[in-house]
């Protein structure tokens, strides 16, 4: 029995395999730390699982992951000199998945999809500022729950860590604006990188079970994984600035 016959599972419809890429690329680290699958009430009270995204990278196509490679490069390397380009991408790519989305119900799932693009990227340029503190609250809360899981707190609260993150995140864009502009650039390509890299081996099937069986026995390993080339990453671009900012001052005469 193939995947999709599998008892309980629905055909995928044309946007749920990319509205699974966004959410990978977006937003992934809070399944890093966790294992196995509970059940129906943990899916929906907590966080995703390790399964699920080992389970994702096993259905992603190698054109997929050479992409996410590729782009989540660019996000850990060149992430502050095109953070407001790479943010506007971020923010239409949301609007895509959630006009498709509400677009699907209707049958016009594409122009839906289009409209939510344009409509989010319009609304992120002139509230750059906003967006990446939106973003900071999600990496945030997403960062405090992997770090919840990993030290072994109750899972059933693992929404208390994330909230803590949540505003800590935010607040942060206010107070160290550049700094975490570098840092939030290069968690997402620390992320698409170790993904796709991730998708990649599981298309060998001499190498997915043994990927899958040390990742199970090891799951410290994939948050370890994203965390090392994302501090490489912002000290990368923050070498490129010529190191910290100068404080602002009067012009000179």
């Amino acid at each position: 029995m193939t995947g999709d016959d599998a008892p309980g599972r629905c055909r995928r419809g044309p946007f749920t395999l990319f509205t699974g890429t966004v959410t990978m690329s977006l937003t992934p680290i809070a399944i890093l730390a966790a294992k196995k699958s509970g059940g129906f009430s943990d899916a929906i009270t907590g966080f995703p699982e390790q399964a699920d995204l080992l389970d994702f990278c096993t259905k992603m196509g190698p054109g997929l992951a050479a992409l996410m490679i590729i782009v989540g490069i660019v996000y850990l390397l060149f992430g502050f000199p095109l953070h407001k380009m790479l943010v506007l991408v971020n923010a239409a790519v949301v609007g895509f998945v959630v006009g498709g989305a509400v677009g699907e119900k209707s049958g016009a799932s594409l122009p839906c999809a289009l409209g939510g693009a344009v409509l989010a990227a319009a609304v992120a340029w002139p509230w750059m500022k906003w967006t990446v503190s939106v973003m900071g609250c999600l990496y945030g809360a997403l960062a405090a729950a992997t770090i919840w899981r990993l030290t072994g707190q109750d899972p059933r609260f693992t929404w208390a860590g994330a909230m803590t993150g949540f505003v800590a995140g935010g607040l942060m864009c206010f107070i160290l604006y550049n700094g975490c502009v570098m840092a939030y650039m290069s968690l997402q390509g620390a992320v698409m990188v170790a993904f796709g890299a991730l998708g990649l081996m599981m298309k060998y099937k001499e190498v997915a079970p043994k990927v899958d069986d040390y990742l199970s026995l090891r799951p410290f390993v994939l948050p370890l994984a994203v965390f090392v080339p994302t501090v490489l990453g912002t000290m990368f671009q923050r070498a490129g600035m010529g190191g910290a900012p100068k404080p602002a001052g009067p012009p000179k005469k």
